[in-house]
């Protein structure tokens, strides 16, 4: 991986060149930033510079034995850990169960989510995590020597799915580390870190992907009308991974699942129609724990564009990031959406992703939450 290959995020890109230079690496680094804006793809950039044994003054030479083994992601002295799922109940949950998808999904693109490599592992109905036994495999692999590179390099790619157990086995190795060896945590929420981890490592902030510089990657990649870009700049909103969700709708290689539920689940919702929102309940709960948390999320973003839409319908062009089909149901949806019930409704949908990331009943939470919005719809705005 390149830093050229990774669109925008020139000064921090620069910062991390001139890091090496200096010889002024820190042990520990959090990339942090929302989904979609390549930090993880900068992450493994940055330890191929680190590594590289004939650096060029802005990249990687590309030619040197360790670039040739970092571009396959078979460097030995380059180590990954990344949320996975239990496969049998006689196998450890650690990310070398899954090494031949991971170095596949990171070299299929520059831009990474968790929903994309659940259906890479094929474990979509799942919920996956860093558990206790990954710690341990860290503490083993890094307590030997490197083996062709002057640096060990550790890539924890979510940190956030860490469990108590994992994140306090870690916390020693991540305060005094074998010598020449650095971390790099990549996180979307680091509110989901534990403090002690938070304060043991240097935060890098990595911002979404500025308009134009989506702009000029779309159009490289693309043969989309001037007008159509911009639609997908700013429906997107810097997440180069809801850009490619769109496209894809765009040129008609998939649906929006996410939508779909949306919409039957208002319409029936507003209805009072108990059987099909029954029947919606069960259908969302076989989905599994990661598919029913994406929904949550979505509809929330959904719920809060359509409040938007609502209070301020001159300003939609600026500031409402929603698709064709987003839009078109929204016209018609966004006036059950209002200040009186806005709140009430963020709660219900919040509490249900709580619920369901806890492994509660998805069924009654989905059914639950199906009866309550039902009653907040109904409710008038003041």
């Amino acid at each position: 991986m390149f830093f050229k290959d990774i669109a925008g995020h020139t000064e921090i890109k620069q910062k991390l060149i001139n890091s090496v230079k200096q010889n002024r690496v820190s042990h520990a680094l959090l990339f942090a930033g929302p989904e979609g804006n390549g930090k993880l793809s900068l992450a493994i950039a940055f330890a191929q510079y680190l590594s590289c044994k004939n650096k060029t003054e802005n990249d990687s030479c590309g030619t040197c034995s360790s670039c040739i083994k970092y571009q396959k992601i078979i460097h030995p002295d380059l180590h990954f850990v990344f949320p996975v799922v239990k496969l049998k109940a006689a196998t450890k949950p650690v990310s070398d169960n899954f090494i031949k998808e991971w170095r596949e999904f990171v070299s299929s693109s520059s831009y990474h989510g968790l929903k994309k490599w659940l259906k890479k592992m094929g474990t979509e109905n799942q919920q996956a995590g860093i558990f206790a036994q990954e710690s341990e495999e860290i503490i083993k692999k890094l307590n030997l020597k490197s083996y062709e590179s002057d640096y060990k390099v550790m890539i924890i790619w979510m940190p956030e799915k860490m469990n108590i157990s994992a994140s306090n086995k870690l916390l020693k190795m991540l305060e005094e580390p074998p010598p020449k060896t650095v971390f790099i945590l990549v996180a979307g929420d680091t509110e989901n870190i534990i403090k002690t981890i938070l304060s043991r490592t240097q935060l890098i902030k990595i911002p979404k992907i500025g308009e134009h510089i989506m702009y000029e990657s779309i159009k490289e990649r693309y043969n989309f009308a001037d007008e159509k870009i911009k639609e997908i700049v700013r429906i997107s909103d810097g997440n180069f991974l809801k850009a490619e969700e769109v496209i894809q709708n765009i040129e008609g290689f998939s649906e929006n699942e996410n939508f779909n539920r949306f919409a039957f689940f208002m319409r029936h919702a507003y209805s009072v129609k108990i059987p099909e929102l029954t029947q919606w309940a069960e259908e969302l709960a076989k989905s599994g724990r990661e598919v029913q948390k994406d929904f949550l999320k979505y509809a929330l973003k959904l719920l809060r564009e359509n409040l938007i839409l609502n209070i301020s319908p001159k300003n939609q062009n600026k500031i409402i990031f929603l698709t064709n089909k987003e839009e078109n149901f929204s016209i018609k949806f966004n006036k059950f959406i209002h200040k009186t019930n806005i709140v009430q409704l963020t709660n219900e949908f919040n509490e249900a992703y709580n619920h369901i990331e806890r492994n509660g009943n998805g069924k009654l939470i989905f059914l639950d939450l199906a009866l309550k919005t039902a009653r907040l719809l109904k409710v008038k705005p003041q």
